[in-house]
């Protein structure tokens, strides 16, 4: 899979933008805050319906503007589609000038895997931001991970408004909350099912990535949930959630919120038995985080029968040589990759040679390079 082009109106600080993108390599390099991450940003967003830096969408829209379009032409399996993303008071997206009313019917289109500066806090921050990489990635990997999680979060919703009525003494039906009980519980067994087999996928791969970049062996995910899941079939998880919400309904009463199940998740990052968020060094975390990013890609290609975009927000910038040079090992021309950098000196040259360069000053294009012929 690869994107072929991009059209940009009113995204962040681009006005208008139209661009192609070599379906190898491709390095948009510039000054500061030109807009080069917002490119990739561009990128992103058109796939995922939602950017990986923001919550708020209209934030994403250029200053004094009303809306915002962002339109692709993706290449998956031999085939050209075209994906468009348009945004004022409501979202609108299109599959080939078709408006899609699903979400889940668009998400699992374009598979993209990024690594960005801020992704350290996958490691630092809150248990809420892993979740969130969690469903975003699962999203791509299944098309109905995302109509699922919608479910189930109705049904938490549903559920802690119940408990406030019980709490505050309201007359309530018993029956409806053993329905509801059994809904949500039907739909969050799920939900811990899907991610701890994600959570092993990972684990499967991102070991030997991370001692290729390294030297260093050891570094695993520990998927933590409120209830024991590991090798469990579906029917038993069912089971303990159950008993697990029985045990802490008491608890659950007084707080007024659901304290059992999988919008409680975690996982945590370990270089062997140490905690990478409290005893590893910033590259270490840095290069743990890119190390799952990078295990990603054969996950995709498995399970979805196509390679992914992979985005590269300034990452060798923040590596010494022999570790750039290890992380060459996974950037091959049969992935597309889109680099940004402030210095294309931060780069291999073998790579530059093989890339289309691309110049970015204040939202627009200034210089194109196409990839040298002797070297495609």
């Amino acid at each position: 899979m690869y994107i072929q082009s991009i059209k940009i109106q009113n995204f962040r600080n681009y006005e208008t933008l139209a661009l192609d993108f070599n379906k190898g390599i491709n390095i948009i390099y510039g000054k500061n805050a030109q807009g080069k991450t917002n490119l990739l940003e561009s990128i992103y967003v058109l796939g995922i319906t939602k950017s990986h830096r923001l919550t708020i969408d209209n934030h994403l829209i250029r200053e004094n503007q009303k809306f915002l379009n962002i339109k692709g032409v993706i290449k998956k399996n031999r085939f050209p589609m075209e994906l468009e993303l348009s945004l004022s008071t409501n979202k609108e997206l299109k599959i080939d000038k078709q408006k899609i009313n699903k979400v889940s019917d668009y998400i699992s289109k374009m598979n993209l895997i990024i690594f960005y500066p801020e992704d350290l806090e996958l490691i630092k921050g809150s248990p809420s931001l892993r979740r969130r990489f969690l469903n975003l990635e699962l999203s791509q990997l299944y098309s109905g991970y995302y109509t699922l999680l919608n479910d189930y979060n109705k049904l938490l919703k549903m559920r802690n408004d119940y408990l406030k009525k019980i709490k505050d003494g309201e007359k309530v039906d018993e029956n409806y909350l053993a329905i509801l009980n059994d809904y949500f519980i039907e739909k969050g067994s799920y939900l811990f099912k899907l991610r701890r087999k994600f959570i092993e996928l990972l684990n499967e791969r991102c070991s030997q990535i991370y001692q290729k970049i390294t030297g260093l062996t050891g570094f695993h995910l520990d998927y933590e949930s409120s209830i024991d899941t590991s090798d469990l079939e579906r029917e038993e998880i069912k089971r303990k959630f159950k008993q697990k919400m029985e045990k802490m309904y008491t608890s659950e009463l007084r707080l007024k919120a659901s304290l059992v199940g999988p919008h409680r998740d975690d996982f945590v990052f370990y270089l062997n038995d140490k905690n990478l968020k409290v005893y590893g060094s910033q590259g270490q975390q840095r290069i743990a985080v890119l190390a799952i990013k990078l295990a990603e890609i054969d996950i995709f290609k498995t399970y979805t029968n196509t390679t992914p975009i992979l985005l590269l927000d300034d990452i060798f910038s923040e590596l010494d040589n022999r570790k750039k040079n290890n992380l060459l090992k996974f950037i091959k021309n049969n992935i597309q990759t889109i680099i940004t950098t402030t210095e294309l000196s931060t780069i291999n040259k073998k790579i530059i040679d093989k890339a289309k360069l691309i110049e970015i000053e204040d939202g627009k294009v200034k210089k194109i390079k196409e990839v040298k012929e002797n070297a495609k």
